[in-house]
């Protein structure tokens, strides 16, 4: 026999090294069964599929998890592919166990990530300026979520004058991603508010994995409005993150960066009408003296034509620089009114004069809508009034025939075969009803 002839002991060793040799590293998803943990804190467990399982052991130094294991639970190992030598089993030594979902979904988000980063979408140049006090704003989220009520709530509280336009979306399913995107292009075409917020409350990997999809990406990068990306809870980071104009920690958070602090504007309107007042003042009193001045020079070259000619002049400039000053006082006043009466339009008195035309309005609504329901009731009541009276057996009666049931209990005749001769029936006619003996009984022929 020219075959090379192996113990049983260096069979399993050569099948031991080609198994290490060519299963360096590798990824197995199957069904946790049999699992045990023993004192020394090693975990051991069969990891098996419909068709096929396997033996796995994995070291108390490996298990670095964000979940207890459980037989039934789906998860997938890294693991090294080892043969037991003296019993001839090969197992996995797992280095690292993560649930099946969560795992499939994380590598998903890590390859995206280096993708777009290597396309060059989170570039810091490609991040568009924020307004600093934005025409309109619009909101893509759910229309029925937390996240765009601490939204309204933020915007009112800052800048209640600006205009919000929702663009209601799924933050969460399949069409979710579709959505978002669309809303996005829409906005862009629109063009009715110039920075948008892409919003939704926290949640899982899997619940906010609408914001980790390539289209919501590329549409973000490809808008031409600034995005502001308030996704979940600050712990949370997607995709959109990374693509956005802005990252914000929260909905709420998202909602303050984008409109100023109304409170302070006006302070600072205040403030600089002051300074302008100031400003103003200064001038005129320089512009005084150089009069003052001037006069002194006149009085200094006495000619009385140039003296003339040179009072004119400096008539003509005082009325010019009164013309500007006042000019230029009225421009301010206007712009002061035009921003007191934008504030106004935002203040609790105008807001609850608006509340009150509405609830008028409602209450008419609803008197209105209630009297039409009220006849339409009535009307369906006279309706079946009719028909039942068209049913009822006093209408038959009243037609001429008559009911006859047995005189004890009642029970109606309908046919010959209930009777006997002698029987006692009651007959109950339209008007009345009497008492009868059976004498006779006749079939239909």
């Amino acid at each position: 026999m020219s075959q090379i002839i192996y113990t049983v002991s260096q069979l399993n060793r050569e099948t031991g090294l080609l198994l290490n040799g060519h299963f360096l590293s590798i990824l197995v998803e199957g069904e946790i069964s049999n699992l045990s943990i023993p004192s020394s804190g090693h975990c051991y467990f069969t990891l098996k599929d419909a068709n096929a399982q396997v033996r796995c052991a994995m070291f108390r130094s490996h298990q670095r998890r964000s979940f207890k294991p459980e037989n039934g639970k789906q998860v997938v190992v890294k693991a090294q592919v080892s043969l037991y030598e003296p019993r001839g089993d090969y197992q996995l030594i797992v280095e690292l166990m993560e649930e099946a979902g969560d795992g499939a979904l994380r590598r998903a988000f890590d390859q995206l990530k280096l993708k777009l980063s290597d396309e060059g979408l989170f570039l810091a140049s490609h991040k568009k300026i924020l307004p600093i006090l934005p025409k309109a704003i619009g909101v893509i989220t759910s229309p029925s979520g937390a996240a765009v009520r601490d939204i309204l709530t933020v915007l009112r509280r800052r800048f209640a004058a600006i205009p919000v336009i929702i663009y209601p979306v799924a933050v969460q399913g399949e069409n979710a991603k579709i959505e978002i995107a669309k809303a996005i292009a829409t906005a862009n075409t629109l063009k009715q508010c110039d920075v948008l917020i892409l919003a939704r409350g926290g949640g899982s990997l899997e619940d906010l994995w609408a914001f980790n999809e390539e289209m919501v990406a590329r549409a973000i990068f490809a808008s031409q409005i600034p995005v502001i990306s308030g996704v979940g809870h600050e712990t949370d980071t997607t995709i959109a993150d990374f693509v956005a104009d802005l990252r914000a920690a929260t909905p709420s958070a998202a909602a303050a960066s984008t409109a100023p602090d109304q409170q302070q504007w006006l302070c600072t309107f205040i403030e600089l009408e002051t300074r302008l007042q100031q400003h103003l003042q200064r001038q005129l009193r320089q512009l005084q003296q150089k009069i003052d001045w001037l006069n002194g020079r006149l009085l200094q070259h006495h000619p009385k034509r140039k003296l003339t000619r040179n009072r004119t002049r400096l008539e003509e400039v005082e009325t010019q620089l009164k013309k500007a000053v006042l000019h230029q006082l009225a421009n301010d006043r206007r712009i002061v009114e035009t921003q007191t009466a934008r504030l106004w339009q935002s203040s609790p008195l105008s807001i609850i004069h608006r509340k009150q035309q509405r609830q008028t309005y409602l209450s008419e609504r609803l008197i209105s809508t209630t009297k039409i329901h009220l006849e339409h009731l009535n009307q369906r009541l006279l309706n079946a009034s009719q028909t039942l009276h068209v049913v009822s057996p006093l209408a038959t009666l009243n037609r001429g025939y008559a009911l006859v049931t047995e005189q004890n209990s009642g029970k109606i005749i309908r046919s010959t075969e209930q009777l006997s001769v002698g029987d006692k029936v009651l007959t109950r006619l339209t008007k009345g009803c009497f008492i009868g003996t059976v004498e006779e009984l006749f079939d239909d022929k």
